[in-house]
């Protein structure tokens, strides 16, 4: 090989080597340029989506719970519930369910449980507990005959020896339910007050059941509600001092035509003697009323603590129309339901006295459970 060839071959080799050791090197990237930030990119992180509110309050989805102390019979308060739930329903669009739980205790638990969507009548005992355990509110109370009072009556047979209070020494004690204002609250400052000591106990269930309880014999005294009779037109009304039983000869009393109310010469019995009259037309003239107690403010229609202000507002207005109308009767107006024969504006001031009763007797929500 000459010279010149050698040095082609040479030259081209060289060329190859340098062309092989720059492929063999890493490449070097160039930098890339960080994008400007943008007006989305410079937001707050979006929230994580919530959950959807649940059915409204009065919806049909979520009524709202009419709850009404088991007093007198469940199926008569469920019945008369029903018309008031329908008038309301009416008056305001909101739906309504008519309950009745077994117990007193068993109610204001029900309200403490679901505050935003319960309302109940209950006594004023009832009511003192559930506002001291969790903030019920009164808004109306009961009117009875122009009476926004009542009363305890201690009853016994007619013939039986017990004269006075104190003659109860020992006997045995019929009473509504423990979470009663009249029916035990009342009844059991009063005999703590006389000093007596009662035997056996029954818890009846009912004011009308306390009342058979000493119709039947099965108990020699009981405790129930006590609301005036009613005179025939052109007679004087009854007045506080006056006799509590009818002013004319109890063994006249008998059932009118319908059975719909117990009349002694036109006189008319109200109190939970007269809860009883179709099963016991004679219960007058076999159960006296022993005495009566000081004056209780009438039971209350309350609202949950939480309880939307508006809606409240709303039914409190359908309320107190719907008292005023002929189907209230058929209802909370019912002498078989509550008696009430309209509503008055309440106060909680006006249950202090209902709250030193329970100071007095040492009663709690536990001990009615």
């Amino acid at each position: 090989m000459n010279k010149r060839n050698l040095f082609v071959l040479l030259s081209l080799i060289v060329a190859t080597a340098m062309i092989l050791s720059a492929c063999a090197a890493p490449a070097t990237e160039a930098p890339v340029e960080e994008p400007a930030p943008t007006e989305a990119m410079t937001e707050e992180p979006t929230a994580e989506p919530t959950e959807e509110a649940g059915p409204a309050i009065g919806s049909p989805e979520r009524p709202i719970k009419v709850l009404f102390v088991p007093s007198v019979d469940a199926n008569v308060i469920v019945t008369g519930g029903e018309v008031m739930a329908a008038a309301l329903n009416e008056a305001t669009g909101l739906t309504f369910e008519v309950v009745v739980p077994t117990s007193y205790a068993a109610t204001i638990e029900e309200m403490c449980a679901s505050p935003e969507d319960t309302m109940a009548f209950i006594p004023a005992f009832g009511y003192v507990l559930a506002n001291d355990l969790c903030g019920v509110d009164v808004s109306f109370k009961a009117v009875r005959r122009g009476w926004g009072v009542y009363w305890t009556m201690l009853i016994v047979a007619r013939d039986s020896d017990i004269d006075s209070i104190e003659d109860l020494e020992g006997k045995k004690f019929a009473f509504p339910d423990a979470g009663s204002t009249s029916g035990y609250l009342v009844p059991s400052v009063m005999l703590k007050e006389a000093g007596v000591t009662v035997g056996e106990e029954l818890e009846a269930g009912g004011h009308p059941q306390a009342v058979r309880a000493v119709y039947t014999g099965e108990a020699d005294f009981a405790a129930a509600f006590y609301s005036p009779w009613a005179a025939p037109e052109g007679s004087a009304a009854w007045a506080i001092g006056d006799d509590p039983e009818v002013p004319v000869d109890v063994n006249s009393c008998a059932l009118n035509e319908d059975k719909s109310r117990l009349l002694c010469e036109g006189y008319r019995v109200l109190d939970a003697r007269a809860n009883i009259r179709e099963e016991f037309p004679d219960v007058v003239s076999k159960v006296r009323i022993l005495m009566l107690s000081p004056e209780i403010p009438n039971d209350t229609m309350s609202f949950g603590p939480e309880f939307p202000a508006e809606l409240r507002a709303e039914i409190e207005a359908a309320i107190a129309a719907f008292a005023e109308t002929e189907a209230w009767g058929t209802s909370l107006g019912s002498e078989d339901f509550y008696g009430w024969s309209g509503v008055d504006a309440a106060t909680d001031a006006e249950y202090d006295f209902i709250r030193k009763l329970v100071v007095e007797s040492g009663t709690t929500i536990e001990s009615l459970r």
